[in-house]
């Protein structure tokens, strides 16, 4: 009878029990990780444009924002021939322009091309935790550089700086830049880079970068760092990238124009800054009819309706309440959809929506549409609160710490009767996308961040606004009979309420 051991070779035995053996390895010690395993801890993988995470992200309909798809390309692939020749194009626009689903889309387009390095979607409302941090975007986008075909050689430079420092993940972000990204570079830089070299570094939701805080935030002696600390951080660093000579990539950049994104745009980086902003020069409107247009169309065929139907008229009332804003039609086509109602029904209401002047308030038609769509829910407030809850307040996300929750868990905690949660997010299909009841792992998610600036402004939303205060108390409330609950199952003690002589309604 052979030995078990009989290929294996430099092994040792250990208190009689653990071996360890070059290609063997028994109830033993663990082989020391990879460089790239090191590495591949440190990454936002939802992040990337291609994500499992990002399966449901918008992208541009086919034939729709193709003049911004199209300058954004050119100004990769033949930006170098400009006069000023920027190292960063800024795509921004008011929320709902479509910076993201024109962001994905690009980043397709670049692959398809052979020109993208890597990507970066930052997300505060949905996808992992680690999308909404600073301290993943280096790694993230070093990773990318390493699995890419034509960087061979900067990709072995990459891991030889993580097997050097393995601490770099935990330092500065410029630290991390420089070690882990403009090192390689110019460790290769007397090798000239193959035709096949990428050209482009995209990141999308700068604004949704959120704040790392690195000491007791309940102290009242030291000021906690605000999100625009981070972002602005983030600018700095790929402003620095830009700038050196040995980085031979393109960076563009979208977000809102918050305040401290556009102040740095301006003032600090405007000399290798192109601005892009998503405006009427793009004819959003055309992109909107060709949308509306194809949306109507899946509608009457499924539903046996006219060809001429929707009037023509329909079509630019929609377009002008939208006021530039893809979202709104997005939202309009969703909720015709996905109701199972009848579609000319539910247009018809959508136009009998509070008919506020768009060009006074951009914003009345969407907010209307969003109190229109979630007071059809058979129980609007507990709707609303609910949904502030998961995704305003992000609870779940912050007990946890991975990501958002399960939808399972979610249901499991805050429904007081099962499929309580079913009935209260009843007719809100076009808000929110809702996993089957055998999907144990998928979180409930929004299909756009407005939705959250709707939920969190009272001016916006009204007699629909939720209070934190009552937020909180609704969740510490949920937890506290949760509690209760499992500790009369194990060791008997008695409901509070009951025990008072007073019976709870749920």
């Amino acid at each position: 009878m052979s030995s078990p051991f009989e290929n294996a070779s430099n092994f040792n035995i250990e208190g009689g029990t653990h071996i360890y053996a070059k290609n063997y390895n028994h109830y033993g010690k663990r082989p020391p990780k990879s460089s790239i395993e090191k590495l591949r801890e440190h990454i936002a993988a939802g992040a990337l444009h291609n994500s499992a995470e990002r399966c449901d992200a918008p992208k541009c309909h086919p034939e729709t924002r193709v003049a911004v798809q199209e300058e954004v390309v050119s100004w990769i692939c033949d930006g170098d021939s400009d006069e000023d020749r920027e190292g960063i194009m800024w795509v921004t626009g008011p929320a709902g322009s479509g910076k993201t689903a024109i962001m994905g889309s690009v980043a397709d387009g670049c692959q398809g091309k052979g020109i993208l390095g890597a990507t970066h979607f930052f997300s505060s409302f949905s996808g992992s935790a680690n999308r909404r941090s600073k301290q993943y975007l280096v790694p993230t986008l070093a990773y990318q550089f390493v699995q890419h075909k034509a960087m061979t050689q900067v990709a072995e430079q990459i891991l030889s700086a993580v097997e050097r420092n393995p601490v770099v993940f935990e330092q500065k972000l410029e630290v991390q830049l420089d070690q882990l990204i403009l090192e390689p570079l110019r460790a290769c830089r007397d090798h000239p880079p193959l035709p096949e070299w990428p050209k482009v570094i995209l990141i999308d939701g700068l604004d949704e970068c959120e704040a790392d805080q690195y000491h007791d935030t309940t102290r009242s002696d030291v000021s906690p760092r605000s999100k625009e600390d981070d972002q602005t951080e983030i600018l700095s660093v790929l402003k620095k990238a830009a700038s050196d000579p040995d980085f031979p990539f393109r960076i563009v950049i979208a977000s809102r124009p918050e305040p401290a994104i556009q102040s740095f745009f301006t003032e600090v980086a405007h000399s290798v800054t192109r601005k892009l902003f998503l405006d009427e020069k793009y004819n959003p409107d055309a992109d909107m009819e060709l949308f509306l247009e194809s949306k109507f169309a899946i509608i009457r065929r499924r539903c046996h309706l006219p060809s001429l139907w929707p009037r023509e008229d329909v079509r630019q009332t929609l377009i002008s309440n939208a006021s530039g804003q893809f979202i709104y039609v997005v939202t309009v086509g969703r909720f015709m959809e996905g109701s199972g109602e009848d579609p000319d029904q539910l247009l018809n209401q959508v136009l009998q929506l509070p008919g506020i002047k768009a060009c006074a308030n951009p914003l009345a038609p969407l907010d209307a549409l969003y109190t229109h769509i979630l007071n059809s829910s058979p129980n609007p407030p507990l709707s609303t609160l609910w949904l502030s809850l998961i995704f305003r307040e992000q609870y779940f996300v912050r007990a946890l710490d991975l990501g958002p929750a399960p939808a399972t868990f979610v249901r499991l905690y805050l429904e007081s009767y099962p499929g309580q949660v079913s009935y209260a997010f009843r007719n809100l299909n076009s808000l929110v996308s809702t996993p089957s009841m055998e999907d144990h792992d998928s979180p409930y998610r929004l299909y756009h961040k407005s939705l959250v600036d709707f939920l969190q402004d009272r001016s916006r939303s009204g007699t629909l606004y939720v209070e934190l205060k009552v937020v909180l108390e609704h969740f510490v409330d949920r937890y506290s009979h949760l509690w209760k609950k499992s500790m009369q199952g194990v060791i008997g003690i008695p409901d509070a309420a009951q025990f008072a002589g007073v019976s709870e309604a749920d």
